[in-house]
């Protein structure tokens, strides 16, 4: 089973979430990053990139596929995780860690109430068998 931290908001797309003082983390799952297999490649948005909700806006490549990540709430980038450049392998090694991808200002605050809590995450896991 994923592991599925409870203090974290998910997307049906497999993003994370974390709100840090109105600062949100994003990164991809345990379960997406474990489906993937072994990361070799992300490509993140630039910082000051204005993201749209559901919209593409990263890639991380593994050895197996591509795969797009998608923006879990429109916002503003103001940090991206640049140590992804030269070790993306840490996003299998520590996805709500050390893998976090980029972080956002929102364009709403409310915005992440709307994202999945941990037990509906698990449920969307559960469901796609």
């Amino acid at each position: 089973m994923s592991n599925v931290p409870a203090n974290l908001r998910y997307t049906k797309s497999h993003e994370w979430v974390r709100d840090d003082q109105g600062i949100l983390t994003v990164g991809i799952t345990d379960h997406a990053q474990d489906l993937m297999g072994d990361m070799v490649f992300v490509d993140l948005p630039k910082i000051g990139d204005a993201l749209t909700a559901g919209k593409e806006c990263a890639v991380v490549e593994s050895v197996k596929a591509a795969s797009d990540v998608y923006a879990p709430l429109a916002g503003t980038v103001t940090e991206i995780n640049e140590t992804l450049g030269v070790k993306p392998e840490a996003i299998n090694n520590d996805p709500y860690g050390a893998g976090w991808l980029f972080k956002i200002k929102p364009a709403q605050a409310s915005g992440v109430a709307g994202l999945l809590d941990a037990a509906a995450y698990e449920n969307l896991l559960a469901a796609e068998g």
